[in-house]
This record gives structure tokens, sequence and C-alpha cells, in this order.
């Protein structure tokens, strides 16, 4: 480890997360500061990230953008190769606490494997000179809040939600990889950041749209945990001091003395808008654990020559002034402005501009090895689109997930001459950010991937005379007088869809008509999906299990670990049509519960309520029905039966009594 600050001076930069906040603030700079550096930036453009962002870099030549994700090993490799990369500053990060909680998994991808696969490929080539990693303050845990010296950098790491172990997590991978294979690397971990262009899911732009929109503030618990707030330029010119002058293999808080409580936040906000924060506060549940304080001792940045520019009462008025400016930087933002907002309830960018993307490969091509097919997925990033990759992995079969958007005709196209399919899977589309009822608020995004997007990807696919299998939706019925609920009578293909009761059914029953005049379309109703994996939240059983209440009704279901292979089978079969894609029979929800607390926690509880009680807690209505299974049933005879596929699928493979 470097004793002294070393005096360093990078010639190309990547830049990864860097259409995200802090990342884009430091982008900008650095193009302005130095034109003579290259600077390539990075990121997937998800949900808190736009091109919007870098708007200032956009015209320097020495600049470029790559719409790319960290973890594409295969495109990072080439990114390193290809632009003569010698320094890395890795921002890319889930980074809202509130999300982990809710979607945890993502978390691991994105800040663990993600940061694996950068490093990796910087032992690999061997070229880089820094890698600077950014951190946060939250992987000390919580501050004593008696405390008056802040965590140093060489404090234990105490993480206490998902995002923080993550973030500690892969501070270790950068840790080992300094110390076996002798990486440059640098750690920063920094407080909370605030200003221009940050997404409103964090704190203060959320309270200052909220002001802006006359709404209540809502504050977790009582409001005292305490924060220390740094403006988003006072942190880019930290990253650009540590650049310059870190040492390697050292750790740089990046932090403030000013501290304020949560509520002194939303006083301050309401103090702008010339409003009566004793009116417009409001106490909300607190989120599962929600640390007091965090502190930082940032004597060592200092001592590089850094300090805090900006106050707190000129940084909070130029971040709001930016915010009354510029109202729909970020469109609907609806989902993020509630009191516990959840990363997928809040929409996809959907910039229309970008200055290049990289042909990294994007899917996992296995050899073939004789069978002579090859898939093209759409839905990488989906529970079924991800799953359907790994059975072909498993089967040896070779595929490529699809890159372009598939309202997008050209994009399709270009897929389609790169990978040269022999069939076409399509398992992306809308289903609702955690659920159904953020399509009643996203109607355009729901029509433009549930129906422009499939359609246009069964137009194309027609015209080149290719099957695709689509993965579509059972939840357009509901129990009627011809199909009552215990009569075993369930809906066929051929009957036409009754309920409408959700604008996400509304697209899919759409969607469904309209693909009956494509003969090259073999569609598959899904319904509740179910799958071994008990820890996934998308799955049936998961969710239930976690709801204080439950209604107690039978419906068809979809054991993913029994039919999804059956769905590649159909396509080697060349199935066309509609299909109820179901296991024959019904299962209510009541009846899934009891073989959770027999199979898997005998102290397992769980309360029911009726759906006019469940009507008050949801937007949209749900849909409860039975189809009719005869048709899968006589093309493959041996399956399973609901009750006794999630017996042999999920619940004896977990069994713990």
């Amino acid at each position: 480890m470097s004793s002294q600050p070393d005096k360093y001076t990078p010639r190309t930069i990547l830049i990864t997360g860097a259409a995200g906040f802090i990342a884009s603030h430091l982008t900008n700079r650095l193009i302005r500061n130095y034109p003579n550096y290259k600077i390539v930036a990075l990121d997937k453009l998800d949900y808190c990230s736009s091109l919007k962002n870098l708007i200032p870099a956009r015209s320097s030549s020495n600049f470029k953008f790559v719409k790319g994700d960290i973890a594409s090993a295969d495109l990072v490799n080439h990114l390193l190769v290809a632009e003569g990369i010698d320094t890395i500053m890795h921002f890319a990060a889930q980074t809202h606490v509130d999300n982990s909680f809710g979607n945890s998994f993502e978390f691991t991808n994105n800040n663990i494997y993600g940061t694996h696969v950068l490093l990796e490929a910087c032992k690999v080539t061997r070229q880089i000179n820094r890698f600077i990693h950014v951190s946060t303050d939250e992987v000390y845990g919580e501050t004593d809040v008696y405390a008056d010296v802040g965590n140093p950098e060489a404090s234990q790491l105490l993480p206490t939600n998902p995002y923080s172990a993550t973030k500690a997590g892969a501070e270790m991978l950068v840790m080992a990889y300094r110390q076996s294979y002798g990486l440059p690397t640098i750690t920063t971990r920094g407080n909370n950041v605030y200003g221009p262009n940050q997404f409103p899911e964090k704190l203060i732009p959320k309270f200052i749209l909220l002001a802006m929109k006359g709404e209540p503030l809502p504050i977790h618990g009582d409001g005292s945990n305490v924060r220390s707030y740094l403006y988003c330029e006072d942190v880019a010119e930290a990253f650009e001091v540590i650049l310059h002058q870190g040492a390697v293999g050292h750790v740089y808080n990046i932090g403030t003395k000013r501290e304020r409580r949560v509520i002194d936040v939303a006083e301050d906000v309401c103090k702008l808008f010339h409003q009566d924060a004793s009116s417009v506060i409001k106490f909300v549940e607190n989120r599962p654990f929600n640390d007091k304080r965090y502190f930082l001792d940032d004597q060592k940045l200092k001592k590089l020559g850094w300090e805090e520019r900006t106050t707190w009462e000129d940084g909070l008025k130029m971040t709001m002034e930016w915010y009354t400016k510029n109202p729909d930087w970020w469109g609907d933002v609806t989902g993020a402005l509630l009191p516990h907002p959840r990363m997928s309830m809040v929409g996809l960018a959907y910039d229309d501009m970008y200055f290049i993307e990289y042909p990294g490969s994007v899917g996992h091509a296995i050899p073939n090895e004789g069978s002579g097919l090859k898939f093209l997925i759409y839905g990488r990033t989906g529970w079924i689109g991800g799953l359907l990759g790994n059975l072909c992995r498993d089967g040896k079969i070779e595929f490529e997930y699809g890159r372009g958007r598939l309202e997008d005709r050209k994009t399709i196209l270009d897929d389609i001459k790169r990978v040269k399919p022999t069939h076409v899977f399509n398992a992306a589309g809308v289903t609702g950010r955690p659920n159904v009822d953020w399509c009643e608020s996203h109607k355009v995004e729901t029509i433009r991937t549930n129906v422009v997007g499939t359609l246009t990807l069964a137009d194309v696919c027609k015209d080149q005379g290719l099957l695709v299998v689509n993965f579509a939706t059972g939840c357009i019925f509901e129990y009627d007088s011809e199909h009552k609920e215990g009569s075993g009578i369930g809906f066929k293909e051929e009957d036409k869809p009754n309920f409408m009761g959700s604008y996400y059914s509304k697209t899919k029953a759409m969607v469904e008509e309209l693909l009956r005049e494509y003969e090259n379309v073999c569609t598959l109703r899904v319904r509740m999906p179910i799958s071994s994996d008990l820890s996934n939240p998308r799955n049936f059983i998961t969710k239930i299990s976690r709801y204080n209440k439950v209604v107690n009704i039978p419906n068809s279901m979809t054991v993913l670990d029994e039919l999804l292979p059956i769905s590649i089978e159909m396509a080697k079969r060349n199935c066309r049509g509609i299909w109820n894609f179901t296991n024959p029979g019904v299962i209510s929800h009541n009846e899934i519960l009891e073989m959770y607390r027999d199979y898997i926690d005998p102290q397992f509880k769980w309360a029911n309520f009726n759906l006019e009680e469940q009507a008050k807690v949801i937007v949209a209505q749900r849909s409860n029905n039975e189809l009719d299974a005869s048709k899968l049933k006589k093309e493959f005879p041996d399956l399973l039966s609901i009750k006794d596929s999630i017996i042999k699928y999920v619940f004896e493979p977990n069994k713990k009594t």
C-alpha cells in the first residue's frame, strides 16, 4: 500500500453509471476541466439515470457514451481493450435503501456481481492504472447518537440493510483483487449527496417535488434520524481530487460535519416554499431498519486539499430552483414520490437519444453440439427470460438475448440478421412494477410494450418465416355464470376474454386477439407463475406468504419448473395458436399456504380477507379464474396437476420440516 498520495494523470477514463446523479456531475466536470482526457461513459440507462444528465458533455470530442451493462463481461472486456482504458471510476450501482428491502437480489446482481465483472476484466487486460470504487458511508453501519468523532476509514464494516451489505461485499472484492492481483484500487465512502438532476426517490428532490405539488411531505418514523448532506458539485470536486492525488490502496471518506435530522430537512424545504411545516409534514411507517445516524471522519480527504464549499442554505436553494425550472425532467415519477417507493414501481427511462452502442455479446451462447436450434430471446432482465436462458445453457441450446426494442422494427431486424435464429421467444412485457396497479398510471408505457412491441415482433418474424413463442397471460378472464368458481369448467383457448378490470389485462386481451391473425405465433397463457425459488419476490408463493392478508379463492396457476421446459419442446414441435399454459386444475391460496406451513415453516400463520376488503387496498381489480388445460395435457400427457406439480417442484425440494 502506498504511504504517500500519488500524483496521477489519466489518459482514458471509463466512468460506469455515468448517466446517474453523482457520476454525471463528475463526468461533466472532467469534460469541462480536462479536454485532453478521453471520457468513456457506460450506463445501462436504468430508471434513475438519463442521457439528459450528460447534455453538457455531448458536444465534446473527447466524450463517448456506451449504453450497456457492467454485468456483461464481453462488453466490459471489449471496452477496456478497444478504448485503451487506463482508469475506471466505478459508480454504477443500485443505491436506494427502500428498494433493497423489496428486491435485494437486484442489488446483489448490480452491486456485487457487476463489480466482480469489472475487477476480473482489469485482472485479465492488465492495463488499468487506477480503479476507483465508489462505496457509501452506510457500510459502517449506525453511528452512536452521542459520538462526537466520525467513523475513520479503518472502522469495521457493519452494514445493516441489503443495500449497504452489497456495497460492503463489493468492497471486499475490491480489497481481495488489490491483495491477490495487485490492482491499483482506491475506495471512497460518501455521505448523502443532493442537487440538480437527482432522481426523486431520494429525500430532498422528493420533498421539493411534493412541495411544488402542494402535497404532504412523508417522513419515516419520527424524523429524528440524522444524515449529513453534501452538494453534488462539492462531491464531484472530491472525486476529481481523489483521481489525481489519492493514494493507491487507500480508502477516503467524503463527508461533512454538518448534520441534519430528516424533519429539519422537511422544515427547511417548507420554508423555501413558504408552507406551514406543521400542516404539511406527515409521519409514516418506518422502514424495516433505519439507521439513526451516519457520521464520517473526513480529515484524510481534507489533507489532499479538498473542502466543502457550498453551504446547506445555498445548496438547497439552488436545488429547489433547478427542480422548479425542470419539473418534468424525469417524466412521470408518481411511484417515486410514495412514502415507501420501490424501484420497480417506477418506469424505466425511455430516452430518445444515445451516442453509440458497442457490439458486445448480450446473450450467453452455448456451442450448438449439432442440435440445429438457435433461439433469440427477448426479456433478458425479466424472470421468465432469465429462466429460459438458464434452460438453454443446461440443454446446450445455442441462444442470444435480443438487444432491440420490440416497438422498433429496425432493431428487431438487426437482431435477426445478427443472431440468425431458428425460433424467437418473447418473454418481454410490462406486468407492473411491482404489480399491475403500476399500469393504471403508466398506460402509454404499457401499450408501447405489451401491444405495439408484441405486434411488431410478430410481424417482423412473419416476414422472416420465424415462429414466435409468445408468453402471454391468462389474467384476461374472470369467473362468470358459465364458468363458476368450483364448477371445474374452465375457459378454453377459443373463449373471448371477459375480464377488463385492469389496464394491464386490457392490453393483453387486445394483443391476444390481434395475434390470432398471425399464424407464426404460439401464444402461451401464463397465470400466477410459481417456481422452486422461494426467495424470488416474483414467485406467487413468495408473494402471498409475505402478505398480511390474502383472499382465499381457487385459481389456475403455472409451475415454471415444469412448464418452461415444455415451452422449448413446443418450439421444437412447431406448435402454434393459443394455449392455456397452466397446470391442470385449480388450487386456492389457503391450500398453498397450508402446504407452505407444513413443508417450510410450522410457525407460519396468515389471515384472510374477502374481495371487497381487498379492493380497498388495490388500485386495479384482480383476475380470478380457471383455465381449461386439456389441450396442453393432450399434447403432453405427463403434465402434473397444479397441486401435484407444486409439491414435486416447489415444496419437496425446499422441505424443512
